[in-house]
């Protein structure tokens, strides 16, 4: 499949919301055949909860403030500056543990992972509780292990 190449100036990018977290498609899958790649806006508070992917590896390049990493039994901080690369089976998660939001870029290869942020800003559109039935199957046919539970609002 032939693909064009892309240029996205600052602030641009199609953008859902995980309440209240900001995410900027960069590079999308339908456009890479390699890895896609979002721009993120994490509020304080947002955390992933443990999780680990079979196939999907993870890149994180942090921009500005600081986001915590549990990577297998060890947790690290990671500031502006800062690489963070997470291959297939690794239990990890991430969160933003400060009273600032963070910003960080997120690579994904391979790169079909972004999909998975527009179905799961649909589910968390809707008032009240996220359905986890719907979240679970997301999980699901996206290659993400839930190992313990989510913060409200968060991926």
């Amino acid at each position: 499949m032939e693909r064009d190449a892309v240029l996205l100036e600052g602030g641009e990018g199609r953008t859902v919301s995980l309440r209240g977290t900001e995410i900027a498609f960069k590079v999308e899958s339908k456009d890479a055949a390699g890895a896609s790649c979002t721009e993120w806006r994490a509020e304080p508070g947002f955390d992933t909860g443990l999780h680990v992917h079979e196939r999907l590896e993870e890149t994180w390049y942090v921009l500005d403030g600081e986001l915590e990493f549990r990577l297998g039994d060890e947790t690290v901080q990671a500031s502006a500056g800062a690489t963070v690369f997470v291959p297939p089976q690794v239990p990890h998660a991430f969160a933003n543990r400060s009273d600032m939001p963070a910003r960080f870029l997120l690579m994904m290869s391979p790169p079909t992972h972004d999909r998975y942020f527009d179905e799961l800003a649909e589910i968390l559109a809707v008032d009240g509780p996220p359905d986890s039935e719907a979240i679970a199957d997301l999980r699901r046919r996206y290659d993400t292990r839930q190992i313990s539970s989510l913060a409200a609002g968060s991926a």
